[in-house]
């Protein structure tokens, strides 16, 4: 494992020692970008875990150190037998870059319909805290800055990025009716840009930091979709993964709704600027057409996480890039030697 992983895991872990010893513990998606951060800290705290993942954009590499310590099993969320009974199921199996789930429409469909169905009937029957991760994209092009999470959403239904929106929506709506009708002790955290080692950089899975700090690294064009005026508020990863783990925990919060993210806002080019200072880089900007329904703003109200859950991020977000470049830089010196 990455030493800076490692020191990262281990401070997280702290926060939580004691509070997960021995549950048993599903998570779904575990090898992608931030199940597996999750599986790595529960694994510390003394989780008892089944990761469930089909490898479609997850890596073996960013688990295969769980060994023995945690049982992984290899197939669809929709389809795959799930053994044992559950204290808590996270859901994150989806796939979430924009440019890759265009190619993949139906299989992003039904991971976040059919697989989120057959996961609630499971939890229905386990008896089993549900937490599902959603997406700030169920709010499409927000009018409402910072969006609350009363906010309804403005979002294409039949536009190309709607494979993910309304499957979300779908998932969402999905976790209520099972709470409503079933009594299911459902939980759902609306994830805006998380960041951080191991996301993924390489071809259509990387979004726009981890893409403008693989060009910055080499030199390359930053490539910038757009005027680069549109913004996003980005939230290092332990932040993010520190609210999926509170949520759990938290006993009177079945039912509720938590945007989960940093209420700063960058703009795409005084991103790209960031990234061409702290690389030391001589990359230059380089504006391609605007992607299809690219929103244009995306910042959360996070008032209902700090009231509640007494979360809020706490990784600045200077720090986290310097983070996320020294991982990156670190695992491109390695293929060189």
């Amino acid at each position: 494992m990455n030493k800076l992983i490692q020191r990262e895991v281990a401070e997280l872990s702290r926060d939580f020692r004691g509070r997960f010893e021995d549950k048993r513990v599903l998570v779904t998606g575990g090898a992608g970008f931030i199940g597996s951060w999750l599986c790595e800290v529960l694994v510390e705290v003394g989780a008892k875990i089944l990761c469930l993942d089909n490898f479609s954009t997850g890596k073996r590499e960013n688990i295969k150190h769980l060994g023995r310590r945690m049982r992984l099993i290899e197939g669809d969320v929709e389809s795959t037998s799930i053994p044992g009974k559950y204290d808590i199921i996270f859901h994150l199996a989806s796939r979430a870059s924009p440019e890759e789930y265009q190619m993949h429409p139906i299989e992003t469909l039904n991971a976040n319909s059919l697989g989120t169905l057959r996961l609630l009937k499971k939890a229905s029957k386990d008896n089993s805290t549900f937490v599902y991760a959603s997406s700030s994209e169920i709010y499409g092009d927000a009018k409402v800055i910072p969006t609350p999470e009363s906010y309804y959403g403005n979002v294409n239904p039949v536009g190309l990025r709607s494979c993910y929106d309304e499957g979300k929506r779908f998932g969402e709506a999905l976790c209520i009716a099972f709470f409503r009708e079933k009594k299911v002790n459902v939980r759902i955290v609306r994830i805006f840009n998380t960041y951080g080692p191991r996301i993924r950089e390489d071809g259509f899975y990387a979004r726009a930091l981890p893409r403008f700090v693989s060009q910055a690294l080499v030199n390359k064009p930053i490539t910038i979709y757009g005027d680069g005026l549109q913004t996003r508020s980005f939230c290092y990863i332990i932040d993010t993964v520190s609210a999926f783990l509170e949520l759990s925990l938290k006993s009177d919060m079945s039912g509720e709704v938590f945007n989960v993210g940093n209420p700063d806002e960058l703009t795409i080019i005084e991103l790209a600027k960031k990234i061409v200072r702290e690389t030391n880089s001589s990359s230059e900007m380089q504006f391609l057409p605007a992607k299809p329904d690219d929103p244009r703003r995306r910042c959360p109200d996070i008032k209902k996480a700090r009231e509640l859950l007494k979360w809020e991020p706490r990784v600045k977000f200077e720090d986290g890039l310097r983070k996320t470049i020294e991982y990156f830089a670190s695992g491109r010196m390695q293929v060189k030697q």
